[in-house]
């Protein structure tokens, strides 16, 4: 018994750059060194491993199955790593029908997606694909042979049943005829048949015991039967099962089990000494068999099976008609065979390979990479907040100072010289460039912020014109432009380039205020650049008591001005301990992913950051608190230090004067950090706006690449669309007159373009209207040439004129109904003869007529055969 088993053919994959796209997305998220280069050589291993595994032929054996298992699993592994979407990783990925092979014009159907659940379909559906060809590759003669195909076709099962089960959900569209549910859903069930079936062949070739065989083969023809229901019932087929064997080969083998079934059935009905059920389930598996050989014979062979069933049938005949005389049931009384199934589809468990190594081991999932970043989003708000705490501290204690004249009141006893503390902040202020620096920083921030405002329109122009187009090509092709609309696609990264506008705008606002501040206090500030002499001589001079140099006040301000630098010193330290902090938070995510599936980022970044920064914040608030009674006692010693001074005019200008370059020097330490971290701000926003840019740019490119093949499909379906309606069948006065009472057939309209070829001859040429034979003239009569034939023949009618339909004229071209060569008259062109109006001619004297030309008696004409020689 031959066997025949289906397999399935491969998808076809276009060739995609996978290594480009994931290099550009570890460059941007993942910081130079060992690690970045470490990936970026990993995407370069898997754009290989991806043209191995689906860009080139693959043999039907283990090791190219081995290829797409691994090629399967490092999808699976890279999915949770890397954002893969059409607005973030896009990854265009383009495969053909499987069962469709086009057409002429059109090509073979295909879809493209920027979908890796897509490229895991289609992946999966090349390995069960392959699985079914290396089973149906196998010795079925031997028991490793049948192992083997049992193994694969079952695995072919499973994964056609994971794909029904998954591949909605994973495009969210509808995918190609090959992968839909309904064609997997069928295929899953011809393997688990097939997979069946060899479990019955090793059954047999076992010896095992007839009962068992019997329900192996009733469940292997049940499983034939409802694949064979799947692919009558469901309308949403590929033509593959219909025009590529599969259908007849379905049916066959639901026939072939149900005979062996009943065959083995018939000789354990022997052995119970049911001989009368022996010979009904013999005659119901010879009937089932002959079935198979009448219709199904150049599919599936069942001659041995047949001699076999014939021999048994014709023995137990005998058997029961010389000795038990045992009554032959009806085929609807016989007992049910039981069924026995020893195959199941093989559970998708990733990975599939056992020799699967992730290119990406250490990188850790996309989960916990936003967990992190939100974490880090957490601890870097944590920290600013701290750093900002204490900076407004100091501010405010400056500015408490300030407004004292503390230290330069009682460091200017004498009234006629400039304070220490005044001369060491003018040192500062010159030293960091004056107002010069301030100019030059200033004059930086508009061209930093217009290349910042640069960036960024021409990333949502990009945006912007690639929306337009697909708009006209929407409107243009209408439910035939199937992808998802610009609009929709681009509004996160429109969302994106609102904030960062929103952005650039308050860092413009806070731009005008710095530079209102320091027109404010440029004035002073360029007094304190000043020599020290210039700067003596703009102070004026006061007439403080020298008494209370040395007084109990005066030390007591000096202790609790130096308690507060010691205070602000700690601030600095404890600023520069909160920056160093750090702390790696992937292994409390990865535990968290892997015991729950999920990670509570908010509530594991809380706890860690309580854990982490808790004494920290817990040091600051008690410097807070420490400077604030040192603030309050400085004012209270301040108070009694104002009563023992003598006040005038001159002393309370000088005092004035002294408070402004206090506080000029604090002014100029705040614009300059003010201005350096607006430069530092759009140095680093620029980077922010130039990955945007990048983002904007791939996914405009990767929908251009989308849009272009889309539209080849689309030229390709209309292509395939017929270019007229057909034409409608001609009016009834077109109709022609009737010959011989019978009315024609109406004669189909010509072609819109007909090119005439040289007109052939007619199958013979007409008779002539003579007598009913051609005298054959002795002697030199036969030289000379005979009358010329009239060019019209009669027709049957006896009109003498051949006839063309009634109404509108049709041309007569050649191939078209009614067409006739006529002949032209002999008097018009005496050279012209040819293959079509050569006269007849009599034969030499003596010579008999050619005996070849002897042609059949031409149907319709009553004239007998005429000889003529060949031309």
């Amino acid at each position: 018994m031959a066997t025949t088993f289906v397999s399935v053919p491969l998808k076809k994959s276009s060739e995609v750059d996978v290594a480009k796209p994931l290099s550009k997305f570890i460059h941007a998220t993942y910081p130079s060194g060992d690690t970045q280069a470490e990936y970026v050589r990993a995407a370069e291993e898997l754009n290989k491993l991806r043209k191995s595994a689906v860009g080139r032929p693959l043999d039907k054996h283990e090791s190219s199955l081995e290829i797409l298992l691994r090629y399967y699993d490092q999808l699976c592994a890279i999915e949770p790593k890397f954002p893969f979407s059409e607005n973030q990783l896009c990854l265009t990925f383009t495969w053909k029908d499987a069962f469709d092979k086009g057409s002429l014009f059109g090509g073979s159907v295909k879809l493209a997606l920027a979908s890796l659940g897509y490229e895991k379909s289609c992946v999966l559906f090349n390995i069960g694909a392959l699985a079914s060809q290396i089973a149906a590759e196998q010795n079925l003669e031997n028991d490793e042979g049948l192992k083997a195909a049992a193994k694969y076709y079952q695995l072919a099962s499973g994964v056609f049943q994971h794909i029904k089960d998954t591949v909605l959900s994973a495009l969210n569209r509808e995918p190609t005829m090959d992968i839909s549910p309904d064609t997997v859903g069928t295929l899953s069930l011809i393997m688990l048949a097939q997979a069946q079936e060899v479990f019955f062949l090793k059954a047999a070739a076992d010896k095992m015991k007839d009962a068992i065989i019997a329900k192996l083969a009733n469940q292997a023809a049940d499983y034939y039967g409802d694949a064979f229901k799947q692919c009558q019932y469901k309308e949403n087929l590929p033509k593959y099962f219909y025009f590529q064997e599969v259908l007849p080969v379905l049916a066959a083998k639901h026939c072939m089990m149900q005979a062996n079934a009943e065959y083995h059935q018939s000789i354990l009905a022997k052995q119970q000494k049911k001989f009368g059920e022996e010979i009904a389930r013999l005659q119901h598996a010879s009937d089932l068999v002959k079935t198979v050989a009448s219709r199904y014979d150049e599919y599936i062979n069942v001659k041995d099976l047949s001699d076999k069933i014939s021999r048994a049938l014709t023995a137990a005949k005998k058997d029961n008609d010389f000795i038990y005389h045992d009554r032959v049931p009806d085929l609807k009384d016989l007992e049910t065979i039981g069924k026995a199934t020893l195959v199941k589809p093989t559970p998708i468990n990733v990975p599939m390979s056992q020799k699967f190594t992730d290119l990406f081991a250490k990188m850790v999932p996309l989960a916990v990479q936003q967990a992190l970043s939100i974490y880090n989003q957490r601890r870097a708000d944590l920290v600013n907040r701290l750093i900002a705490q204490m900076r407004e501290s100091t501010n405010l204690a400056n500015g408490v100072l300030a407004s004292l004249n503390l230290p330069a009141a009682i460091e200017d006893i004498s009234g006629d010289s400039v304070p220490q503390s005044i001369l060491e902040k003018s040192k500062s202020v010159i030293q960091q460039g004056g107002l010069q620096t301030i100019d030059q920083l200033i004059r930086e921030l508009p061209e930093l912020l217009q290349r910042n405002r640069e960036i960024l329109d021409e990333a949502l122009r990009i945006l912007d014109q690639e929306e337009v187009t697909d708009n006209e090509l929407k409107a243009k092709f209408k439910e035939r432009w199937q992808r998802t609309p610009s609009t929709d696609l681009y509004k996160p990264l429109r969302t994106e380039g609102a904030n960062f506008r929103t952005t650039l705008d308050q860092a413009v606002q806070a731009d005008k205020v710095v530079q209102e501040r320091y027109a404010a206090h440029s004035e002073v500030i360029a007094l304190l650049c000043k020599p020290e002499a210039e700067l003596n001589a703009a102070i004026p001079s006061g007439n403080h008591t020298k008494s209370l140099q040395g007084s109990e006040v005066v030390m007591l301000l000096k202790t609790l001005l130096a308690s507060l630098n010691e205070v602000k010193k700690e601030r600095e330290n404890f600023e520069n301990d909160v920056k160093s902090v750090q702390f790696d938070m992937s292994s409390k995510f990865l535990t968290a992913l892997a015991q729950d599936g999920a990670i509570n980022e908010e509530a594991i970044s809380v706890t860690e950051l309580d854990r982490i920064y808790g004494s920290h914040t817990q040091r600051v608030q008690q410097n807070l608190k420490k400077q604030e009674e040192l603030l309050a006692n400085i004012q209270t010693a301040h108070e009694e230090f104002s009563k023992s001074t003598q006040s005038n005019t001159d002393a309370n200008q000088r005092e004035e004067i002294l408070k402004k370059l206090a506080a000029a020097h604090d002014q100029f330490v705040e614009l300059v950090g003010n201005l350096r971290e607006g430069t530092k701000f759009y140095n680093g926003f620029t980077e922010f706006l130039l990955k945007f840019q990048t983002k904007c740019s791939d996914i405009v490119f990767a929908r251009k690449t989308e849009r272009d093949e889309l539209l080849k499909d689309l030229q390709q379906s209309i292509a395939r669309e017929p270019s007229a309606p057909s034409i409608p069948a001609a009016p009834a006065y077109q109709t022609a007159a009737a010959i011989g009472g019978a009315t024609p057939a109406v004669p189909t309209p010509a072609p819109r373009t007909v090119f005439q070829p040289k007109p052939q001859p007619p199958a013979r040429p007409p008779p002539p209207a003579v007598g009913s034979t051609f005298p054959v003239a002795p002697g030199p009569a036969a030289t000379s040439a005979p009358a010329p034939i009239a060019a019209a023949p009669a027709s049957v009618g006896g009109t003498g004129v051949l006839s063309h339909a009634q109404g509108p004229p049709y041309p007569s071209y050649q191939g078209y109904p009614g067409y006739y060569p006529m002949p032209m008259p002999m008097a018009y062109n005496q050279y012209a003869y040819g293959q079509y109006n050569m006269p007849y001619m009599y034969p030499p004297p003596g010579q008999p007529p050619f005996q070849s030309a002897q042609q059949p008696q031409q149907p319709g004409y009553p004239y007998p055969q005429q000889q003529y020689y060949q031309q």
